[in-house]
């Protein structure tokens, strides 16, 4: 099966109906076939967002996600997250987050380009130094 990474900001827009990409978040993942897999680090950015758009109610939907197996989180391992100091050092000018971090890692440990956002830096960002992003929607 495809791995595909998912940034926070299409589970923001996914659950929150307000949210400027809300429509084309819905459709992205409609026409996705693989399984969709974030990070820790993304999974508490969107619920402190979700929590800021509609409290309790929309983080019950992520975790949600999360029990129905909608979503899968990748557990970084001691080596990513040396990896993630590192790349955050690196692009200290763009800068790069922690969840953004974390995706970068994991897509150098998982051996996959395929990602999820509607953040530009991944369009940036480069797995292993030398490889870009497919950037979906």
């Amino acid at each position: 099966m495809t791995i595909i990474l998912c940034d926070t900001s299409p589970l923001v827009a996914l659950i929150n109906r307000k949210d400027a990409n809300h429509a084309r978040a819905v459709t992205a993942l409609q026409n996705l076939c693989g399984t969709l897999v974030t990070t820790w680090a993304c999974v508490t950015e969107a619920m402190h967002l979700l929590n800021n758009y509609g409290g309790w109610q929309t983080q019950e939907e992520l975790w949600g996600y999360l029990e129905d197996d909608l979503l899968d989180i990748h557990e970084s391992s001691r080596a990513e997250r040396t990896r993630m100091r590192g790349l955050m050092e690196q692009y200290r000018s763009t800068p790069m987050d922690l969840g953004d971090a974390s995706l970068v890692a994991a897509a150098e440990a998982l051996n996959v380009s395929l990602i999820f956002t509607f953040d530009s830096d991944f369009y940036v960002y480069q797995i292993g130094g030398k490889k870009p992003f497919d950037v979906v929607p």
